[in-house]
Parts: C-alpha cells; sequence; structure tokens
C-alpha cells in the first residue's frame, strides 16, 4: 500500500531563492523535531549548504538559524553509541571529486567533523549493530563497483572509520547489474539483529526526444551481517507517486526520487522521506519495506 505523496515546503531566510531537496527523515533535536536537507541554487552544484529545520506541520518546515550551516551536499544521520551522526557529500574536493564526510555530537549544535572517505565515494553509511560493533555500508566505483555497487565492512569504533579500506569493502551480490548502479541512503537495526537498508536504483532510460535521461527510484533491502545475505531490492516509490514539479534539467533529472529516510510505526506503516528531481523534498506513507 502506497498513498499518494506530497511536496514538503521549507520557509525561513535560508532557503530564499533556493531549491532544498535529498532530505533526512526526521529527527528529535534539543527538544523540537527537526531534519536536515540540502539548500542550493537551481543553476549549481558547488554551492550546496546541508541546513537544519524544524517541524512547523506535517509538511511545512522552517529553518533553524542558530544550527550549523555544513558545507555539504545530500544529508544522512543515525546514532552510534549515544552519538549524533551527520554526514553528507563534500564537493568540490581536489579536482572536482567529492569525498563523504562525517560529524559527531551530543546533539546538532555541537556537531565537530572526525572523519572522511574515500576520494570519490559517496553513500557511505553506518549503523550500530546488535553487539555494539559498527556497520559500514560503501558504494565503490569504477575498477571494484563499476557504475556503483555495495560493499559492506564492520568496525569497532568511529576512530577506526578511516583507517580501514572501505573501497575494497567485500560487495553485496546480486543486486545491481552493470547497467544500473545505487547505494544505500539509511540504514536502521532491526529487532533480529539485521539491517534495514533504504536505498536507491538509477539506470538510464530512453525518453521521448531520443536522450538518455536517468531513471532513480527508492527502494529496501534486509541485510544480515552474519551471512553477509541480502533480501532482493524492492521498489518503495517511484516518481510519479509525487505531485508533478520543476527539475533541476528537464528532461534529464524529471524522473528521480532519491531516498531520504524512514520513520517506522508499530500499525505496520512508514512514512518516507525523499528528494525529488534535484529541487524538491517528498513525503508518502507507504508499508513498512523492512516488514517481509
Amino acid at each position: 500500500m502506497t498513498t499518494q505523496g506530497t511536496l514538503l515546503k521549507f520557509t525561513g531566510d535560508c532557503v530564499q531563492g533556493m531549491d532544498v531537496y535529498n532530505p533526512t527523515a526526521p529527527f528529535s533535536d534539543d527538544g523540537e523535531t527537526r531534519l536536515a536537507a540540502r539548500v542550493e541554487s537551481r543553476d549549481s552544484e558547488t554551492d550546496s549548504h546541508v541546513r537544519f529545520f524544524r517541524m512547523v506541520n506535517t509538511d511545512t518546515w522552517e529553518c533553524v538559524p542558530d544550527t550549523p550551516d555544513l558545507p555539504l551536499q545530500d544529508p544522512f544521520t543515525t546514532w552510534i553509541h549515544g552519538e549524533l551522526i551527520v554526514g553528507g557529500v563534500r564537493f568540490p574536493v581536489g579536482d572536482m571529486q567529492w569525498e563523504t564526510w562525517f560529524y559527531r555530537g551530543e546533539d546538532v549544535a555541537s556537531l565537530k567533523h572526525f572523519a572522511s572517505g574515500p576520494r570519490g565515494m559517496k553513500d557511505i553509511r553506518l549503523v550500530e549493530l546488535k553487539d555494539g560493533r559498527i556497520g559500514v555500508f560503501s558504494r565503490p566505483q569504477g575498477k571494484v563497483g563499476g557504475r556503483g555497487k555495495i560493499g559492506f565492512l564492520i568496525i569497532n569504533t568511529l576512530d577506526e572509520l578511516e583507517k580501514v579500506d572501505i573501497y575494497n569493502a567485500p560487495l553485496i551480490e546480486g543486486q545491481y547489474t552493470d547497467d544500473t548502479w545505487g547505494g544505500v541512503n539509511e540504514a536502521q537495526l532491526l529487532e533480529d539483529g539485521r539491517i534495514g537498508c533504504l536505498g536507491h536504483a538509477a539506470e538510464f532510460r530512453k525518453h521521448a526526444s531520443g536522450m538518455e535521461v536517468k531513471h532513480y527510484r527508492s527502494v529496501s533491502f534486509v541485510f544480515d551481517p552474519v551471512t553477509l545475505t541480502a533480501t532482493p531490492l524492492k521498489t518503495a516509490a517511484e516518481r510519479h507517486v509525487f505531485p508533478v514539479g520543476e527539475a533541476k534539467r528537464s528532461p534529464e533529472l524529471d524522473d528521480i526520487v532519491i531516498s531520504g529516510g524512514l520513520n517506522r510505526f508499530a500499525n505496520g506503516m512508514a512514512e518516507l522521506y525523499v528528494g525529488l528531481s534535484d529541487v524538491n523534498c517528498g513525503r508518502v506513507v507507504i508499508k513498512d519495506p523492512f516488514v517481509l
């Protein structure tokens, strides 16, 4: 069951004349319900910032001016050993490359940068495992991952994150063909010790104009960190579920849904937060994808 999605509205001085997209799921901070999102000019990908917003109502969010302004794209959040972890993509780094940067703190106000991933890798995600160790999902490209596949390894502490060979983490088999690519956008520990993974799957498709355009869909799978096996990718949402809107570049990015985060409910449903066409954020109620 998937209902019709809605577009989120963002207010405040930090978003004037800017697009807001690729959000996290809401989380509790400083007594408020907040989320982080990417703020960027329509004609640029190098002036990106991650800003924090407080909930006004379900689909309206207001910029919180006294919170960190992080020089990142595509934020994500998790909790590791009682600390809030916030990360995103730093771009450009060096010769128009990118890195995944990680911040930690007791709350948003105290976040400090503590680690960076390998040059050229997005979609590195962390999750605290049932035994207290930390699972690390990777997304190598090139010689190891082709257009982009998902790897996984385990570390003991956050201090090990920059010391391990994330690029060569063993790949999870059977998820992407050589013509498709994707990564994990959020990872959640499940009661049985497995990991619920929210991600994206992408490919090129032929547009009516004859040009090749990108098709991104929100997907999920459940991963077992003991057997290193995963359930098949399952579609969580596609672009047609949400209202028609603008795109950063049309038609190239019209058909883009990037998973942001998932709030799960006891009734077997969940709220999925996504980025749309590199200009908007969306929310949709779906069946909990981690209930198999």
